[in-house]
């Protein structure tokens, strides 16, 4: 557990650092297409989430209450604000992937972007509040939480849930759409500039649902069932050790993401 942590951190700080220098040093004049705004968002997260990671492995080696409240809180909160906020910007360039959509212009991109951030960042910060207001000094995770608190818990898995399987449903839809087509075209033994963007758009949404399958598919299918039965913490045991694999496996994702900057943007390559 503390090796793939370690390995995510050291590899995820290298990689989302040299995507956050080039951007500030290298694209500011390009900053025009929507993209680059979406995937800054999403560097932002990853590297947020990078910068939470020591404090996940910390609290794995320590028995001190006052690193597993900041954990309980603070450490998991932030770990899934960067999860959702990665699923939004990578669904807003993956479902309307033409630069002409209103959801692609730069205003639109920024605007959206500031958007998603708020809407996560409140619950985000209503959760740690009542987490240091109300936590119980017993336990891990699964045993700290209040009543309140385990209320608000069950509420926003559940959205974020929900959030999920639709963001997900639009990729593999989307991307059996485009697959079709590709294999339309190929069939009528057609070459032109549309069918090969086709070719590339699929070759892009298979990398993003690839990602998604890894990353995210595993901890989602743990994470609602765990969030309603962790309130009797012996029969959530199972769960919360499920939980904690797969969530250490979602943490691979601030290394990947790095891929779909290099297959989704030009100037990176």
């Amino acid at each position: 557990a503390l090796s793939i942590l370690s390995v995510s951190l050291q590899v995820g700080l290298s990689l989302n650092g040299f995507i956050m220098r080039f951007y500030f040093y290298r694209a500011q004049q390009r900053a025009s297409n929507s993209l680059m705004v979406y995937l800054k968002n999403l560097t932002a997260a990853d590297f947020l989430l990078c910068l939470c990671l020591p404090l996940r492995i910390t609290h794995y080696g320590s028995t001190s209450f006052i690193i597993q409240r900041l954990y309980c809180s603070f450490g998991a909160s932030a770990f899934f604000l960067n999860m959702y906020t990665s699923i939004i910007f990578m669904y807003l360039k993956i479902v309307h992937p033409s630069g002409t959509h209103i959801l692609q212009t730069v205003r639109a991109a920024h605007i959206i972007s500031m958007v998603t951030w708020v809407c996560f960042l409140t619950p985000t910060i209503a959760f740690i509040i009542l987490c240091f207001i109300t936590q119980k000094p017993l336990g891990h995770c699964s045993c700290l939480f209040s009543a309140v608190v385990s209320q608000l818990h069950k509420i926003i898995h559940t959205v974020a849930a929900i959030i999920f399987l639709l963001v997900f449903i639009s990729l593999v839809f989307f991307y059996y759409s485009t697959s079709r087509r590709v294999f339309l075209a190929q069939q009528r033994q057609l070459t032109s500039s549309g069918s090969e963007k086709l070719v590339k758009s699929r070759r892009n949404m298979l990398v993003l649902v690839s990602i998604f399958c890894v990353c995210f598919v595993p901890v989602h299918l743990v994470q609602l069932p765990f969030a309603f039965l962790r309130s009797s913490c012996s029969v959530g045991q199972v769960f919360y050790y499920l939980k904690e694999v797969t969530t250490m496996v979602s943490v691979v994702n601030v290394c990947l993401d790095p891929l779909v900057y290099f297959f989704l943007c030009k100037t990176f390559r």
